[in-house]
């Protein structure tokens, strides 16, 4: 072949790489016409809920400018929820949601990408459409531009949102491209993870792992320093985010490290998908023993297997985190000094107790809040077996459908007591140890931490109803987990009024250790716990699989 033929048909051979791309982002999108706008919605309206909430609590400079000396006082307060660059109303707003926005539009992007690239393989999917006209790159471009899709739309509604709410336009825009720039980043980590492990659920670990690590740089960066300087608050992209600064003289220049960053990602992952066969990872599992364990002969034993690495997993995070917050109990006092907004912050998050009771009723609150995202990972567990018709198989024999969505759930109950019960240990030997009284500080503490669980088992019980009445529906099981949490880690500095405190179940729990105990809201929210495991599991039982 000569070199003038050649040419035209080597540039013929690249586009079949990516041919059907619009066809499979189509899809999609079709598949994603609910969870696409249930995220950006929910995120980019909590950005100018956030802003009329300061605008309503803090209605004067002076009150803002108090509040922003009393947060960049504390290194505790920084570590939490970043440096407060401007204390105007646009400044508080960018202070509260940007690490935090930044964090949630991560998971939408790494749930869109691994949804529509190391799911569709697992599933057996993708190498269905694979044997029509499908390019190689075609589902990965098309996770990506769907993830593309969803951050941008999430950035133009902060943005907008923030201008019609009277907030200068470049402050406004920076914060809309912080958030979705972030998340874009992360949709390209996620299609890397989806190409070295070989299932979605190792996938999304790997990627959350990755974020959880991110955001731990961040906060130890800005408990440091006060102005995010800190070369570990650079070392991560949720400190580029906040590093950008809406509304404080707009730095844009970070938002190259996310274009560089997020084109590394996505170039890596293309040149690792070219690299392997359909179904294949770069890390795969090891070859299981010869002869199955005895364990594996019911169904508990086969929901053990799939969720004990996970499990495992949370609870080594959840002991560390309560050891990195132990250490530093004893010293909340001194980091809020005399600063009394600061500390009417902290008693409004952990009560009215001494201020490091306080602290450690807040920082028991925060494991209970994120102890639910690993509890509703684990119900939903039992619709991936569903949709994955792995489930079938299993219930073809003499497993019946109650047994087999009660092994999952055992875990998921049992399993979030026990990264409560880590994370508490982690509290309380490590302030124990910093006060020099382990004995006498451990038990308290980790009785607070186990606190949460009617709450956890709550939302639990919640995500088990939707799974059994409402299939279709279980991502909106994250939303309603994430709203949760927003009310928690965002209601107390706002001021939210009890009404809107009480619509999550951690509202209604004493705020330990220090505070008083009765036992009424812990029956009420065990009752209502097992109130929606009843439901759900009766639709379990009637309606059809799969």
């Amino acid at each position: 072949m000569t070199a003038v033929t050649a040419a035209p048909a080597a540039r013929a051979a690249r586009p079949r790489h990516l041919a059907g791309t619009g066809t499979l982002w189509r899809l999609a999108l079709r598949r994603d016409r609910l969870l696409i706008p249930a995220w950006v919605l929910t995120l980019g309206l909590s950005v100018t809920a956030v802003g009329a909430s300061f605008e309503a609590v803090y209605d004067t400079a002076a009150q803002r400018a108090g509040l922003a000396a009393s947060m960049n006082h504390s290194g505790a307060m920084r570590a939490l929820y970043g440096p407060v660059f401007s204390d105007s109303v646009g400044g508080l707003v960018a202070w509260r949601m940007a690490g935090f926005g930044a964090v949630l539009a991560a998971v939408m992007s790494l749930l869109i990408v691994v949804r529509h690239t190391r799911e569709e393989e697992e599933t057996g999917r993708q190498e269905l459409l694979s044997a029509a006209m499908v390019g190689r790159r075609a589902p990965l471009t098309a996770a990506l531009l769907t993830a593309l899709l969803a951050n941008a739309l999430l950035a133009a509604l902060i943005a907008g949102g923030s201008v019609l709410s009277g907030r200068p336009a470049a402050g406004s825009l920076a914060l809309g491209l912080a958030i979705g720039g972030t998340g874009t980043l992360f949709a390209g980590l996620a299609a890397i993870a989806a190409q070295l492990t070989e299932s979605a659920r190792l996938a999304k670990g790997l990627t959350g792992a990755v974020l959880g690590f991110a955001f731990a740089l961040r906060a130890a960066g800005d408990a440091a320093t006060a102005a995010a300087s800190s070369p570990l608050t650079w070392a991560s992209p949720i400190g580029w985010s906040e590093n950008l600064r809406p509304y404080a003289g707009e730095r844009w220049w970070p938002l190259l490290l996310f274009a560089a960053a997020t084109a590394l990602a996505v170039a890596a992952a293309y040149a690792l998908t070219a690299r392997r066969d359909l179904g294949m990872s770069f890390l795969p599992a090891r070859p299981g023993p010869a002869a199955a364990p005895r364990s594996l002969g019911g169904a508990f034993g086969l929901a053990w297997r799939l969720q004990r690495t996970t499990l495992l997993g949370w609870t080594l995070a959840f002991l560390c985190a309560g050891a990195v917050f132990g250490g530093i109990a004893q010293g909340a006092s001194d980091l809020v000094g005399g600063n009394q907004r600061t500390r009417e912050i902290v008693e409004r998050m952990g009560g009215q107790q001494n201020l490091t009771e306080a602290f450690l009723a807040t920082m028991t609150g925060l494991l209970g809040m994120v102890a639910a995202l690993y509890a509703a990972g684990a119900v939903l567990r039992l619709r991936g077996e569903e949709t994955g018709e792995r489930a079938e198989p299993v219930l073809a024999g003499a497993v019946g459908r109650l047994r087999w969505a009660g092994s999952h759930l055992a875990i998921a109950y049992g399993g979030s007591a026990v990264i409560l019960a880590s994370g508490g240990l982690g509290l309380g030997l490590a302030h124990g140890v910093s006060v020099g009284d382990p004995g006498g500080q451990l038990g308290p503490v980790l009785a607070a931490a186990l606190s949460q669980v009617p709450a956890v088992w709550t939302l639990t019980g919640l995500a088990v109803l939707v799974f059994g009445l409402l299939p279709k529906a279980t991502p909106a099981v994250w939303a309603l987990v994430g709203g949760c949490l927003a009310i928690g880690w965002i209601g107390p500095s706002l001021k939210f009024p009890s009404w809107a405190m009480n619509l999550s179940p951690y509202g209604h729990l004493p705020k330990l250790p220090g505070a008083e105990v009765t036992a009424a809201p812990f029956v009420w929210l065990t009752a209502l716990s097992a109130l929606f495991l009843l439901l759900g599991l009766a639709g379990v039982r009637r309606r059809d699989i799969g």
